[in-house]
């Protein structure tokens, strides 16, 4: 995926502290994560030979300190200019768990010395963990990610339905949230979740207006999931706002 301003934000972020960080070995990588109202919540690691934590769990654990809530991006450098680092894999599996609606800054290969937007890569973290495990005792706030133009068909009721792929949601309370924009999340309440492959969704699945196609449909998914391929089974989700909206 393409790295929106506010994404990069999150990895210059994470970058700057990195370099901040000195000679000190006990602290090598530092992590930055923003949250659903675009705010940067920082941490670094701990290095300690009884296993300390690693950047993106301090970042984590200062988020929820501040109250943040679900985050939807986290990135982490190392000092040295190192530059971006993947998260390891027991972050992985936390971030997962608490956070599986979040995006990741990693590095690209073979970009170093690029400028920021060349050599990163944003990718949900179901994507790193691939055939992961959920620990079945966690509850996190999950996310319906949104592109800002559906914002006013959200608020209005207009949009109820949203098709999504490798996101795992089921009914229950979500936040709506609207990428990259001023507006703040809106509870929302996930009502059905129907799976079904691409060459199954008709006008009726999707709940087309007149006018409206299938292939059309399926080429605006596409851009927000460019590498699904033709046979994927993709989610259709109803949703409405909640009661503390209406």
């Amino acid at each position: 995926m393409d790295l929106y301003d506010s994404e990069l934000q999150v990895i210059d972020v994470a970058e700057s502290l990195a370099a901040a960080l000195g000679a000190d070995e006990n602290h090598t990588v530092a992590a930055a994560v923003m949250d659903t109202y675009g705010r940067i919540h920082t941490g670094v690691n701990v290095h300690h030979f009884t296993g300390g934590p690693c950047a993106e769990l301090v970042a984590i654990g200062n988020a929820a300190a501040s109250g943040a809530g679900p985050l939807v991006t986290i990135a982490a450098a190392g000092d040295g200019g190192r530059g971006l680092l993947s998260p390891c894999g027991r972050c992985r599996q936390v971030i997962l768990d608490l956070h599986p609606d979040a995006l990741v800054a990693v590095p690209r290969s073979g970009s170093a010395g690029s400028p920021s937007s060349a050599r990163s890569m944003i990718t949900p973290i179901s994507a790193l963990l691939p055939h992961y495990y959920r620990q079945p005792d966690s509850v996190p706030q999950r996310l319906l990610r949104f592109h800002p133009r559906y914002y006013e068909a959200t608020t209005s009721g207009r949009k109820s339905l949203t098709v999504r792929w490798q996101e795992s949601h089921s009914p229950g309370p979500a936040l709506a949230y609207f990428e990259h924009t001023e507006h703040g999340p809106l509870p929302v309440d996930i009502t059905s979740v129907n799976t079904h492959r691409l060459s199954e969704l008709t006008p009726r699945i999707l709940q087309l207006q007149t006018g409206s196609s299938i292939e059309g449909y399926v080429t605006n998914l596409r851009d927000h999931y460019p590498t699904m391929p033709e046979d994927a089974v993709v989610e259709v989700l109803t949703f409405r706002l909640s009661a503390v909206n209406i």
